[in-house]
């Protein structure tokens, strides 16, 4: 395949600046062979963009053909990367859209902050261009669905950062579930016990910088994307924005979404819930973030509860877990690689159960042979998992942001119809109190219950809610209204 050269790349004008309709010619749906060289686009070169170039210069007919972040800080380091396996030095570019209108280009990978995500896959599958997309794949639930549908229509292959899809163990828990070996599921239970430290990752108190000009190597508005026009400070770039609405979504939507999306898989059957509940709120001194470091969601799936706990300070782990998940059925309690029958304390080996399903174990790769083969069924986590899972996430968090400030006590303590989401709301007033923080009225949110249409995906007469499910874009970063 030929590459397009750097002065002539360098030449070509963006007549598609303010639309989101891409113009270049879409690549070719072929079936691809092993030495069939596949040319990717990352996307986003901090964080998790180190991985992506990892994985793609472990691959064999697979080529970086660019590098793409806004902030050309980020350049050099990658650039480094790439140098060490002894590969050809990649274009860096601050636009996603010049790299789009290449021809020749077969894929993106996509490793940008989450309010990227969705309006970067979608150009991508207009552009005739396939996905690898990081969790979540969505800033809202709306723009997950465009995703999905856009996917559709161009028929792309389109992967979610969910790796876990690709772990038989996890694979093999899930067909545990399913079996009834151990009785109903009654709790799937997700935690997102991660603290941070003191460093750019800090889930705790990440004080106040000031408002300034952007730094010179960085666009600011390409940055910004589909958020509105807002001053640049340096708690956004890079990581921290992952606690400000208008880009991240919390450690719900964070380190969270991987264990929301095992929680929901290991439900058999298990889509959207019937309803959603959270509980919570932000423990810092005043700082300048806008999510919630504490949170309890409870999700109704009929037999089965999801309940999901975020916490952003030092916690004492629960049955031994921290970030991962752990299942309660009628016959005993499944907590990392032990199976505690009711009223043991004693682990035990978890039992096994027969499956058909044998999986790689390599995400990335996974994503590749599905390129090659142009068969989206294979995919372990397709847009459609994704979006879903993502929107887990998106629906906790629209029940706490439309909670109320409120005095903690027994009474309001009483998740109606959930034990398991009581007992978690009890454990994490503790953990705060352990922490020094006092329920003064002020930072405690009790979130609104909210009745979920799985058909529609809206809630159930509540405009406010609704509004939420989707957000005011900023030209031309637009994601529309329908496909």
């Amino acid at each position: 395949m030929t590459r397009v050269s750097r002065r002539r790349f360098l030449q070509t004008s963006l007549a598609t600046a303010a639309t989101i309709t891409i113009s270049g010619t879409k690549s070719s749906g072929r079936v691809m062979g092993a030495n069939d060289r596949i040319r990717i686009a990352v996307a986003g070169l901090n964080g998790r963009g180190e991985s992506h170039v990892g994985a793609y210069l472990g691959m064999k007919n697979v080529e970086i053909a660019y590098l793409v972040d806004p902030d050309k800080r980020t350049y050099q380091k990658r650039l480094d990367q790439i140098a060490r396996k002894e590969r050809p030095a990649a274009p860096c570019l601050q636009d996603i859209r010049k790299a789009l209108e290449d021809k020749d280009l077969n894929a993106v990978s996509i490793a940008t902050p989450n309010h990227w995500h969705a309006l970067m896959t979608i150009w991508a599958c207009e552009a005739g261009k396939d996905v690898y997309v990081e969790k979540p794949c969505s800033h809202n639930i709306h723009e997950g669905r465009i995703a999905v549908e856009m996917a559709r229509k161009h028929k792309r292959v389109v992967q979610h950062g969910t790796q876990n899809r690709s772990s038989q163990g996890w694979s093999d828990l899930a067909v545990l579930a399913k079996s009834g070996k151990l009785g109903k599921l009654l709790v799937s239970r997700g935690l997102c016990y991660k603290d941070g430290g003191t460093g750019g990752s800090t889930r705790g108190d990440i004080g106040t910088k000031p408002t300034k000009a952007p730094p010179a190597d960085l666009d600011f508005n390409i940055w910004l994307g589909p958020a509105q026009e807002q001053p640049y400070h340096e708690n956004l770039v890079h990581y921290r924005w992952h606690w400000f609405w208008a880009f991240g979504n919390g450690d719900a939507g964070n380190q969270g979404v991987h264990e929301m999306d095992k929680a929901r898989w290991l439900i058999p059957g298990a889509t959207w819930p019937k309803s959603v509940i959270s509980f919570g709120g932000r423990y810092a001194n005043s700082d300048q973030a806008e999510t919630p470091n504490a949170l309890v969601s409870v999700f109704d799936y009929g037999e089965t509860q999801l309940i999901f706990e975020t916490r952003g300070l030092k916690s004492p782990a629960f049955r031994g877990q921290s970030v991962g998940n752990i299942l309660h059925f009628e016959e005993g309690v499944v907590a990392g690689t032990k199976f505690y029958p009711k009223g043991k304390d004693e682990g035990q080996p978890i039992p096994k159960v027969a499956s058909d399903v044998k999986l790689n174990g390599d995400h990335f790769t996974n994503f590749i042979d599905c390129v090659r083969s142009r068969d989206t069924a294979k995919l372990h986590a397709d847009i459609e998992v994704g979006h879903v899972s993502a929107g887990l996430c998106h629906l906790g968090n629209i029940s706490y942001r439309l909670g109320k400030a409120s005095s903690y006590d027994p009474k309001l303590g009483k998740v109606a119809g959930s034990e398991s989401g009581t007992d978690a709301l009890e454990r994490m007033t503790e953990h705060l109190k352990d922490s020094g923080i006092k329920f003064d009225g002020k930072n405690f949110f009790a979130g609104r219950k909210l009745d979920f249409d799985a058909k529609t995906e809206t809630f159930s007469k509540d405009s406010e809610a609704n509004a939420l499910l989707t957000r005011k874009y900023r030209a031309p970063f637009t994601v529309p209204d329908k496909v």
